[in-house]
């Protein structure tokens, strides 16, 4: 589910990233990464105030894993995707 909400999202399909996302939490609600998806595709999405819930929710699961992914770039994903993330991520509030 993680990879079908990122690539939803790198299309441009705000909506539909975040029903993945949230499908994801509910299959896996331990593992952090739907949640970072979730509060960027909902800002993206210009849904604010559920972005920033959804930001609080990805911090509070896992306050490492989040400040990782966020600061530093994954090897295997392009610097403009990170960018693109981030952006999604800002409009959630997020300040990294």
């Amino acid at each position: 589910m993680l990879h079908k909400t990122t690539a939803l999202y790198f299309c441009f399909d705000y909506e539909a990233a975040a029903e993945a996302a949230e499908a994801a939490i509910r299959s896996y609600p331990d593992y952090p990464g739907p949640y970072r998806w979730l509060a960027a595709a909902l800002g993206q999405a210009g849904r604010a105030e559920e972005a920033k819930k959804a930001l609080a929710r990805a911090i509070a699961v896992s306050p490492t894993s989040f400040s990782s992914y966020v600061r530093n770039r994954l090897p295997w994903l392009r610097s403009e995707d990170h960018d693109h993330m981030l952006h999604g991520l800002r409009k959630a509030g997020c300040e990294g």
